[in-house]
């Protein structure tokens, strides 16, 4: 697709060697300098590398470009990926891994050299594959989730890593999302797009949990993704099976907010009707965004899909599409610090770097 001129001010695709699993924008290192972590996998020799990336930004007559300043590889293919800062205002980076490990790397604020790393080794944590985690702001604890229906909360101490198992599945069940809500709390979500709510201060069980009925009475979905705005907690944004895109609400938890998809038979929008791989929170808002938005409603919205679709959601409105192209968009990050910009890790091993108006 060819970008609406009104909408993105820059667009360029940068073709990779390897097919790209994940990519988070880094807090600043520096006043200067911008990085990315990318997750990558080169399927000719079953090697995965996690690498960090400096930035230099296009000029007028020159694209962006990615610089390698350093990697490292972890024990097997990189299933979640998060970035984060310390109290010290220090970068920190979290991987999981589809052997069930978890690393946590410390990047140098001066070159980008990864200064060190600590790790849980395979099947500590989990049986087989992670297939989420997420760091807390501060960068302190790290939650993981994991196909074998466990759920870990990771330490990240001066002397390593220490972890405790909130709960174990035992199999019976299998989550597939987790995001932080406050340091106390999270969600998850799994198959039959079910969402829970958890309280570390009231024991190894959720305390609430919603599951949805998707796609016209289909109960095999699975949620994908999960958001939450630090200034709306009680708030939960998900995205999974068949294009569907909703807001939960603790306040109203048997009552969800469908921004895209179907739900019992009332049809929202459906700017996809594939897998949403991504869901977050859009802090990209003009004046006029911010004048419409209501302490009840749902702040907007960035998705991206397996058919191709990188699209902004808003309460109400019709979708604004950023990209639509010919193959899978399979992660997506907002630069937290410049909103405007957004980077796409794109099914044809390449990654998409987008600047909007």
């Amino acid at each position: 697709m060819e970008p609406d001129p009104q909408i993105l001010t820059q667009f360029h695709i940068l073709p990779q060697p390897t097919y790209v699993d994940s990519l988070r924008f880094l807090p600043p290192l520096s006043a200067f300098d911008r990085h990315i972590a990318v997750a990558s996998f080169n399927s000719d020799t079953s090697t995965p590398t996690l690498t960090l990336n400096s930035i230099t930004p296009p000029t007028p007559t020159t694209p962006p470009s990615l610089t390698p300043q350093s990697s490292f590889t972890p024990s097997s293919r990189i299933t979640s990926l998060k970035t984060t800062q310390t109290p010290q205002q220090n970068p920190l980076i979290a991987a999981s891994t589809a052997t069930g490990s978890v690393h946590i790397l410390f990047p140098n604020p001066v070159d980008g050299s990864f200064e060190s790393e600590a790790s849980v080794p395979d099947n500590v944590l989990h049986l087989g594959r992670i297939t989420c985690l997420d760091l807390l702001e501060s960068g302190l604890e790290c939650v993981s989730v994991g196909e074998d229906g466990r759920v870990n909360v990771i330490s990240v101490g001066d002397s390593g890593l220490d972890y405790r198992r909130v709960v174990d599945g035992k199999g019976l069940v299998s989550y597939s999302a987790v995001r932080w809500a406050s340091p106390m709390e999270f969600a998850t979500g799994g198959l039959g797009n079910c969402v829970q709510w958890w309280d570390l201060r009231r024991g190894g069980a959720p305390v609430s949990q919603f599951k949805g009925n998707w796609a016209q009475g289909a109960t095999s979905g699975i949620i994908h993704s999960i958001d939450i705005h630090p200034s709306r907690k009680h708030t939960c944004l998900a995205g999974g099976s068949y294009g569907n895109v909703f807001a939960w609400d603790l306040r109203r938890p048997q009552q969800p907010i469908v921004l895209s998809g179907v739900d019992n038979g009332e049809t929202a929008t459906c700017i996809s009707e594939s897998d949403v791989w991504e869901v977050q929170y859009d802090t990209f808002m003009s004046a006029s965004d911010h004048a419409k938005l209501s302490s009840k409603g749902v702040l907007p919205a960035m998705i991206c899909s397996e058919d191709g679709m990188l699209a902004v959601i808003k309460q109400g409105e019709e979708p604004t599409e950023l990209l639509a192209e010919n193959c899978a968009i399979n992660c997506f990050d907002i630069d937290r610090h410049n909103p405007s910009d957004v980077i796409c890790g794109m099914e044809w091993e390449s990654i998409a770097f987008l600047t909007r108006a």
